[in-house]
C-alpha cells in the first residue's frame, strides 16, 4: 500500500436498498420510507440513510482496500447532501497515511453523486498483515 492509492464502489440506490436498510438498522425515520411525509420536508422526497452511503466506504475497507480482515478503529462523518432513490453513488477511499509500526492506514473517504460530495471523512483502519 501506498499513500495516494485508493478504491471506489459505484451503487445506484434503490427504494428496496433503502428499505432493506432500514429493516436491517432499525432505522424507520418516515423520511426515508414515507412519500406522503417526505414531501413536506426541505427534500421533497424520500431520501436514503446517510449510513447507507457510510457503509459503502466500509464495504471498500473490508474488501478492497486494504481488504478483507481490515479492521476498522474509526470513522467520521460529514454529511453535505441528500441521496435520493435513484442517484448513483460512488465511494472512494485514498490513502492519506500509513503507520507501519502500528498496521494503521489512514483514508480520506468521499461519497459523490454527480460529481459532489454528500458524505466526507477519514477512517483509520488496521490492515492485515501479509507475508512478506
Amino acid at each position: 500500500m501506498t499513500v495516494g492509492q485508493s478504491a471506489e464502489l459505484v451503487r445506484v440506490v434503490g427504494t428496496a436498498d433503502i428499505e432493506a436498510f432500514a429493516m436491517v438498522s432499525g432505522d424507520n425515520n418516515p423520511v426515508h420510507l414515507d412519500d406522503a411525509y417526505a414531501a413536506t420536508t426541505p427534500f421533497g422526497e424520500r431520501i436514503a440513510h446517510g449510513m447507507l452511503s457510510a457503509s459503502y466506504i466500509s464495504a471498500i475497507l473490508g474488501t478492497r482496500l486494504p481488504g478483507p480482515g481490515a479492521i476498522y478503529l474509526s470513522q467520521t462523518l460529514r454529511f453535505r447532501r441528500p441521496v435520493k432513490v435513484g442517484d448513483q453513488v460512488t465511494a472512494r477511499a485514498t490513502i492519506s497515511a500509513l503507520d507501519q509500526a502500528k498496521g494503521r492506514v489512514t483514508f480520506d473517504t468521499v461519497c459523490e453523486v454527480a460529481g459532489k460530495a454528500v458524505l466526507e471523512g477519514e477512517a483509520v483502519v488496521i490492515a492485515p498483515r501479509r507475508p512478506a
